[in-house]
């Protein structure tokens, strides 16, 4: 499957490199030109730079072909241009908004845009019910909204947590493993998925409780 994502931020650097670790073939489109060297020495040719919201940029990048566009950039109005541009000049099958503002979720579907993902609405569910099973932590696509932050920690070869499995970590308050960056694969994290030496982990967590977590890692 050919996949676009439009915004190198933390969405959507994280989006491609779970895209890219399953087999997935992904182009980058990032059109701030002081993130563009990092994350070229991170994808390689699966970076463009580029204004996603541009013909000429998405005809480059081969959007005539595309199987999904996804656009999570931090504005609502450049991902909907961009969706709205893949559908009416590419035909792009399918494109996937990420909505900052949820007031605007019915306008994006009003407008043709397939599916929506809502920050806001998504990190309140989350925290509100804490999305919990029995023996693993859900995961999600990277988010950010309110009082509420992803944040990326190296593991420290000090951290009481090494060599530990996840169910027998107790977390702060409003906290929960993402994902797991292990060299270059993506681990999602299991209950019984153990932290090593050199883990990078993505975590949901509420701004009071940030210092805690980072300590902690």
């Amino acid at each position: 499957m050919y996949i676009i994502i439009v915004g190198g931020g933390k969405v959507g650097y994280n989006l491609t490199k779970l895209l890219l670790a399953e087999k997935h073939e992904v182009l980058l489109i990032e059109k701030d030109k002081t993130k563009t060297p990092g994350l070229a020495r991170e994808f390689g040719e699966s970076l463009m730079e580029g204004n996603g919201s541009r013909v000429s940029v998405l005809r480059e990048a081969g959007a005539n072909r595309a199987d999904v566009l996804v656009a999570v950039t931090g504005t609502d109005e450049d991902n909907l241009v961009v969706c709205q541009v893949a559908k009416a000049v590419f035909k792009c099958p399918r494109t996937i908004a990420r909505v900052n503002d949820p007031r605007n979720e019915s306008l994006f579907s009003t407008l043709g845009i397939d599916a929506t993902v809502s920050s806001t609405r998504l990190i309140d569910s989350l925290i509100e019910e804490q999305v919990k099973a029995e023996d693993m932590v859900i995961p999600l696509v990277t988010l950010r909204a309110g009082n509420v932050e992803i944040i990326e920690v190296d593991l420290s070869s000090s951290s009481w947590i090494m060599g530990k499995k996840i169910r027998e970590i107790s977390l702060p308050e409003g906290a929960i493993f993402i994902s797991i960056i292990r060299g270059d694969e993506v681990v999602i994290p299991k209950g019984d998925t153990e932290l090593a030496p050199g883990d990078k982990v993505v975590a949901l967590v509420k701004k009071e409780s940030e210092q805690a977590l980072r300590e902690m890692l």
